[in-house]
């Protein structure tokens, strides 16, 4: 239809297609604004909303101070090592010193009387109990660790049962949040789409349709990408519900349009040649013929052949001849293209001159 309009009216449509864009971005980002507040409007979810605390706070209370007895036990069994560490290298230099210095004695004395051996076995059994007690101090920090570990296990273990619990309520709770933020999605989109489909139908082509189509834009991008998305699954019940139920509406619509549209066809076709032209806005025949289909039945004709004065299809007329001069000229022109004559009004069922 642009080859049909004039050089300044193509830019006058261009900017008022800006317009429109311009129109439906600032209105997106208005509607962005107002349906990202949507989740502020309920409060916050968290699982502790949804735990008994008489019995979760002495849990985490005996959790934390396992962990820190822990701690502490193993600080203490870090030093207890080291220190039957220490006491197990003393004897064990003690009785190799022993060894050594019995293998030095005579073999003529007596070892088992002799006061020096009674003196560093005593020494070595001493340090051989130290030994023990070392050994002994290490096994206790090591229970003391192993119990605090259990004790830490074991609250755990029913704190993770009643925090299962209350997951499942929380779940439970942001899928009912989840519902009711997209229920006003919901009520803010559905009467934006009942508007814009309302402008699509009554006035698109009217003064304003800039300001129309750049509604109509702002509907189905707050359709297609602040709605769907957000629409709940339930397994995917919802969403292919609601995909079944929009397209048998819109397939209806399309069908019904089809119908309207072939029927209003047939009674064009039924109208006398002239009448059928007068009914013809002069931009729509005028884009038709530029793209070489008939502009009463939109059919592809041959406009270039010379001789197709007739649209072999529905019969309306397509070129006559100028009542001035007698150029071959295309009925829908206003003026004759070689002498500049104006065309005569075409009459009802009147053969054109020349035909």
């Amino acid at each position: 239809m642009s080859k049909a309009l004039r050089w300044s009216e193509k830019w006058f449509h261009r900017g008022l297609w800006l317009v429109a864009l311009v129109f439906a971005w600032f209105l997106i980002g208005l509607g962005s604004a107002v349906v990202g507040d949507l989740p502020r409007v309920e409060a916050p979810l968290r699982l502790d909303d949804f735990l008994d605390q008489a019995q979760v706070q002495p849990l985490r209370q005996r959790i934390e101070q396992a962990k820190e007895a822990g701690r502490a036990a193993q600080d203490a069994q870090d030093q207890a090592r080291l220190a039957w560490e220490r006491a197990r290298s003393s004897t064990q230099a003690e009785r190799e010193t022993f060894a050594n210095w019995l293998a030095l004695r005579s073999s003529t004395q007596r070892a088992e009387t002799d006061p020096e051996v009674m003196a560093r076995t005593r020494a070595l059994d001493g340090l051989k109990a130290r030994e023990q007690q070392a050994r002994q101090a290490l096994q206790e920090q090591q229970q003391a660790l192993l119990d605090a570990r259990q004790s830490e296990a074991a609250a755990r273990g029913q704190l993770n049962v009643l925090e299962h619990q209350g997951r499942e309520l929380l779940q439970v709770q942001e899928r009912r949040v989840q519902l009711r933020v997209f229920a006003m999605r919901l009520a803010l989109t559905l009467p934006l789409l009942v508007l814009a489909g309302w402008l699509f139908a009554r006035k698109r082509r009217s003064t304003w349709w800039p300001f129309v189509w750049g509604f109509i834009l702002f509907a189905l991008f707050t359709f297609f990408f602040e709605l769907v998305p957000y629409l709940p699954s339930y397994g995917g019940y919802v969403r292919y519900g609601v995909g079944l139920v929009l397209t048998l509406v819109i397939g209806r619509y399309a069908i019904v349009a089809l119908q309207r549209y072939l029927e209003r066809q047939r009674s064009a076709e039924r109208l006398p040649d002239g009448e059928r032209r007068r009914q013809l806005p002069y931009d729509v025949a005028q884009a038709r013929l530029a793209k070489g289909v008939c502009p009463g039945c939109e059919r592809s004709v041959d406009l270039k052949d010379g001789v197709t004065d007739f649209c072999p299809h529905c019969g309306i007329g397509l070129f006559d001849h100028c009542g001035h001069c007698q150029t071959r000229k295309s009925t829908f022109a206003h003026f004759c293209q070689h002498c500049g004559s104006a065309a005569a009004p075409a009459a009802g069922a009147a053969p054109h001159a020349g035909a």
